[in-house]
């Protein structure tokens, strides 16, 4: 159903919905971190008259107040009763003494009060895990309890929130207001988990609508109030998260509080009990272990007034059933937006498959979308969403499979996410291009990091580079012949993917090619120390930053001008019969190699800036020496590099400065836009 427009003179206020836990010093303060980046000023969070007589809790809310207070306008849900005084030993029971919750309200008010305006009294209420009805059929205790909280909270000041509906229902209102609880209250509550636990979800304007009409009939004007929604990516739906957020956004109501600001953590509970139901740990803008989603980092770089105007992001393209495009999976990165540039500009269609995890791609796909118009399709959707991806390779013409955890340093912070991305992610793939009926060739780009560290291999060491002591391998560099041995996460993850390749050739006829990469530079790429370190250079030394090399800055690459790549990458799928299920070292090759410590001089050079560098321990997996042996695909296919280290550097440096708004530095003549 189509969502409602909001016809308030202003947006409603956007809050987050977080829990703490007595104890969680180190998670507020980080949250904090996050409210100031996404310009979060709301926060809902609970306190627990349960925990409220443990010993440390009063002290732990103290400081909890006190922290936030400075950030955020706090709105404290005031919920579950203490065991000990229930009617039964839960948390979800009715007290005893339904005055009780009153004077805990008040004890929070003259303890609290100063830091908060309003109060929201319990959670969930027509939800059973939150309140046990069973113990209260006809509602008189609950509505005995909160009538009296409500009074005494507006006694002392403070205006009140009534614990929000979940599911909404406009029956359970009425009996609230039959029950006069309404009569104390400034605001209703209302949570929606579209598609996720409310499955049959009529659209907002609806659910607001049959709301608004119970306090109308009663002759009641109180705010309705989306105290809690959101939308869980345990199925590693993020476009669908953003969507439903971009929906809500929509809604004719006052406040709105997003829930969550992070993942629950696995080795909590929930309410209801211990791990229950996957759904409940991943409605966060953040995993766990940190992890931004796609709706983060889109609030992150554009903040909500950007939020409407992304409309490069599309959950699913309809595919038509005659139709064919090629199929670049990871398709927004750098080498994707090069590669899908090349072929619309031949005139072929084009789908891009990205779920935009990486910082900068969507402006990748903004431009090659500006460029290219309506021969590019956008399918934003993560690789393991099996049954998009299925559809998507059922008319694929040919496949490049990009998409991939693409940095050593990651992996070892993150060894789940490198897993689920290059091994799952992979097989998920190669799977669907099984079960296809036409099985479109594949071509798949490893690395270099699955030869390991080559430590056995002697090294001599000049002033400014290391260079092996076997003048054959020199010459040549180092071929397809040299033993896999993985190391790091990452070298394990795309070593693994790349035997599956392999394998499903000999095993189930795909035709498949798969290249294990050197560096590739050039126009389109974000460097970071991590990956993409040609362009992570230029452009530390365009805009005065440090650098930081780790190890001595004498390890040696080749590295490949990304239009030379493409080249390649074009041969191999003119030629796949003949090179199915092969593999190929591709990179610069040895009359394309250079050392950190000279790519240093020559950007110094270029760009004509001293730069800022420090040095820092080897990290882990790293290649003193990594040149490729590109021989048998030059000899397979007639490839070979047209672009030199200086050019390329060259061609890369004006890419970075038109792009960034960077004056041409004097070194170098102004010329034409290059054609990249």
């Amino acid at each position: 159903m189509k969502e409602i427009k909001n016809t308030n003179e202003t947006s409603p206020a956007l809050g987050i919905l977080e829990w703490f836990r007595p104890g969680e010093y180190d998670e507020v303060r980080s949250a904090i971190e996050d409210f100031n980046k996404l310009g979060i000023k709301h926060l809902r969070t609970g306190i627990s008259w349960a925990d409220w007589y443990v010993e440390g809790t009063k002290e732990w809310y103290d400081w909890l107040f006190a922290e936030l207070d400075p950030h955020v306008e706090i709105l404290p849900c005031f919920l579950y009763t203490p065991p000990s005084i229930g009617e039964m030993a839960k948390t979800s029971a009715p007290p005893k003494d339904l005055k009780a919750y009153a004077d805990f309200i008040d004890e929070m008010i003259t303890r609290y009060g100063k830091y908060f305006e309003w109060v929201e009294l319990w959670n969930e209420p027509n939800n059973k895990v939150e309140y046990d009805f069973t113990l209260d059929y006809s509602w008189n205790k609950f509505s005995t309890m909160i009538g009296m909280a409500a009074h005494w909270a507006q006694k002392r000041g403070k205006k009140t929130l009534l614990g929000g509906m979940s599911p909404i229902d406009p029956n359970w209102l009425q009996m609230m207001i039959e029950q006069k609880v309404l009569d104390c209250i400034d605001a209703i509550g209302i949570h929606g988990f579209p598609h996720v636990f409310d499955q049959q979800w009529k659209g907002w304007e609806v659910n607001i609508q049959s709301i608004r009409e119970v306090l109308d009939k009663f002759g009641y004007h109180q705010e309705i109030w989306i105290s809690e929604v959101g939308f869980s990516t345990w199925q590693d739906d993020e476009v669908k998260q953003y969507q439903e957020f971009k929906n809500v956004l929509n809604a004719n109501t006052q406040r709105i509080y997003w829930y969550s600001l992070k993942d629950l953590d696995p080795k909590n509970s929930t309410v209801g009990g211990f791990h229950l139901d996957e759904r409940e740990y991943h409605f966060g803008l953040k995993k766990t272990d940190g992890t931004k989603k796609l709706l983060y980092k889109l609030l992150e770089k554009d903040g909500v007034e950007g939020i409407h105007q992304q409309d490069y992001i599309k959950k699913q393209y309809k595919i038509q059933e005659q139709e064919k495009y090629t199929l670049i999976t990871g398709g927004a990165g750098f080498i994707g937006t090069n590669l899908a540039s090349r072929f619309l500009a031949e005139g072929k269609r084009v789908m891009i498959y990205d779920s935009l995890f990486r910082d900068g791609v969507e402006e990748n796909l903004q431009w090659l979308q500006k460029e290219y118009g309506e021969k590019l399709i956008v399918q934003i959707s993560d690789i393991n969403e099996s049954r998009i991806l299925q559809q998507c390779v059922n008319n694929a013409s040919e496949i490049f499979h990009l998409c991939a955890q693409v940095a050593v340093t990651s992996s070892v912070t993150n060894p789940i996410h490198d897993f689920n991305v290059n091994i799952s992610g992979t097989f998920h793939l190669l799977e669907a291009i099984r079960k296809s009926k036409h099985q479109p060739p594949l071509i798949f780009t490893s690395t270099n990091k699955v030869y390991g560290n080559l430590q056995d291999v002697q090294m001599l060491e000049k002033e400014t580079r290391y260079y092996p002591e076997d003048a054959k391998m020199k010459k040549y560099g180092i071929n397809e012949k040299i033993p896999l041995d993985f190391h790091s996460p990452y070298g394990c993850s795309k070593g693994a993917a790349d035997q599956y390749i392999l394998d499903y050739s000999r095993t189930y006829g795909l035709k498949t090619v798969v290249f294990r990469m050197s560096c590739i530079y050039g126009p389109h790429q974000f460097g970071t120390e991590d990956q993409g370190w040609v362009a992570h250079f230029l452009i530390s030394a365009l805009e005065n930053r440090p650098v930081t090399i780790y190890g001595n800055g004498k390890q040696v690459r080749d590295i490949l001008f990304v239009n030379d790549l493409i080249d390649a990458f074009q041969l191999a799928h003119k030629n796949i019969e003949k090179l199915t299920g092969q593999v190929f070292n591709i990179g610069g090759g040895p009359e394309n190699t250079v050392s950190l410590l000279e790519i240093l001089h020559i950007i110094k050079d270029k760009a004509g800036k001293e730069m800022d560098i420090s040095f820092e321990d080897w990290r882990t997996g790293d290649q003193f020496y990594y040149v490729s042996n590109t021989n048998k695909f030059k000899e397979a296919t007639g490839w070979s590099p047209k672009h030199d280290v200086e050019e390329g550097v060259e061609k890369l440096l004006r890419w970075l400065c038109e792009n960034r708004n960077i004056e041409l530095p004097e070194t170098l003549t102004p010329e034409k836009k290059i054609a990249i």
